[in-house]
């Protein structure tokens, strides 16, 4: 019985130290494994002082909208400029960062969320390049965009998937744009902009179809700009880990009528331990980099129309 009993023991033993191995190689060399993947940054508050950062980009409080600035020694390129009501901030917001010329402006696609602010871009800067998808729509938005480039005599140009463009040392890459007149959400102008070491992919409003489109192709990247708002139809689980970014930005308005960020959404984000910043509740949302290292700034900006 004695013996018995010293058997049960022992295997008891071996059974708690292969417990004992499999806990420390989960929760110590898969973490590892994890972190590896993932860019290293801070946060730095109130002001952005990382060594050597010469690249900037700013996800900008515009409510239930779109802007994104993209800085990098002194040249300047613009991804949407919100509705109607943000063109006068943001003018103001720009002149303040002594942005005078905007090598290339994009508006993503034609709803007024995204590029009913860039009248007010156009008739107060320089622009060199002008990007939209072609589809005509007759809103009264579009027609002020067309009136306003032709008063400055910019082309209206469009650029093709798997082009890319140079500011700098910024590489931009069109990975999808569409034709869809029936859903603007469809013709969204999808880019992944790199600097040195380090990617932003910036999804405008495309949906799960678009994802499909894409995940083929390099979209690994290390800063996510959430589709639309955070809606439930973008950003599906098998696109975000593709992705696999370490950092992912929503641009959504406080209290929407939408209901964006939808919980699911949120939920996708959490499960892969992606740290999620909102321009609801962090204001605009500014990274720098040297090109290998971000710094994260959280600033309140009166941008917000």
């Amino acid at each position: 019985m004695k013996r018995e009993t010293k058997q049960i023991l022992k295997k008891i033993l071996i059974l708690l130290v292969l417990i004992g191995i499999s806990y420390i190689y989960h929760n110590y060399f898969e973490k590892e494994e994890k972190v590896e993947k993932k860019i290293q940054y801070r946060e730095t508050v109130p002001t952005i002082q990382l060594e050597d950062a010469e690249f900037h980009i700013h996800f900008i409080d515009v409510g239930q909208a779109d802007s994104i600035l993209i800085e990098n020694n002194k040249e300047y390129a613009l991804v949407d400029a919100g509705d109607y009501v943000d063109g006068e901030k943001l003018v103001k917001y720009f002149n303040s960062l002594g942005v005078q010329k905007f090598r290339y402006v994009i508006g993503t696609h034609a709803h007024e969320d995204h590029v009913g602010g860039i009248p007010d871009i156009i008739n107060n800067f320089e622009i060199e390049h002008f990007y939209m998808p072609d589809v005509v729509t007759t809103t009264r938005t579009f027609e002020d965009i067309l009136d306003a480039l032709e008063e400055k005599n910019i082309a209206f140009e469009t650029p093709v998937i798997d082009s890319s463009f140079m500011m700098n040392e910024v590489k931009f890459t069109v990975l999808y744009i569409g034709r869809d007149n029936i859903d603007l959400n469809n013709t969204s102008i999808v880019l992944k902009v790199e600097y040195k070491n380090t990617s932003y992919l910036l999804m405008a409003d495309a949906p799960n179809m678009i994802e499909k489109e894409i995940l083929d192709k390099d979209i690994k990247s290390d800063v996510l700009k959430v589709g639309h708002h955070g809606s439930q139809y973008s950003t599906s689980a098998v696109f975000l880990k593709k992705v696999n970014p370490s950092l992912a930005i929503i641009s959504v308005g406080k209290d929407n009528s939408y209901g964006h960020p939808k919980s699911i959404t949120l939920q996708k984000l959490k499960r892969l331990d992606i740290k999620t910043y909102r321009t609801d509740r962090d204001g605009t949302i500014i990274f720098a980099s040297n090109g290998d290292d971000i710094s994260i700034q959280t600033i309140k900006t009166d941008t917000n129309g």
